[in-house]
C-alpha cells in the first residue's frame, strides 16, 4: 500500500474506502478477530484516543486545532483509525452504510425538525 494516496473526498466511494480495509485485513489474516465485540471495542478505544487532543482545551482552543499542521495531522490519524473501525464493521456485518446512514438521516430529521 503506497503513502501517496490515489484519492480524496472528492473522489473515492465508500465501496473503495471498504475495499482498502478489507485488504489490509485480509493481508494480515485478522478476520478471525473480526467480530463484533472486538471492533466495537476497538472502535471505543479509538474514539478515547480522538477524545484526548481535546480533553482539557476550552471550546475555543478546541476550534483553532485544525489551524496547528502538527495537531491536525494527529486528530486525523485518530479519525482515520475510527474509520477503519467502522468500515472493518461493515464489512463483517455486511451493512451498507450509505443506505443506513441516509435513513438515518431521515430519521434524524423528523426527530429534530428544523426550526
Amino acid at each position: 500500500m503506497s503513502d501517496t494516496p490515489n484519492h480524496s473526498d472528492q473522489t473515492a466511494t465508500v465501496r473503495h474506502l471498504r475495499d482498502v480495509v478489507e485488504r489490509f485485513v485480509a493481508e494480515r489474516d485478522w478476520h478471525s478477530f473480526h467480530n463484533p465485540k472486538n471492533l466495537t471495542m476497538s472502535l471505543a478505544i479509538e474514539t478515547g484516543e480522538l477524545m484526548e487532543h481535546f480533553q482539557w482545551l476550552t471550546l475555543e482552543e478546541s476550534a483553532v486545532v485544525k489551524d496547528d499542521p502538527k495537531r491536525k495531522h494527529d486528530v486525523g490519524e485518530e479519525l482515520a483509525d475510527c474509520l477503519s473501525y467502522l468500515l472493518a464493521l461493515a464489512n463483517m456485518m455486511d451493512i451498507d452504510v450509505t443506505t443506513t446512514l441516509e435513513a438515518k438521516m431521515k430519521r434524524n430529521a423528523i426527530k429534530y425538525p428544523v426550526p
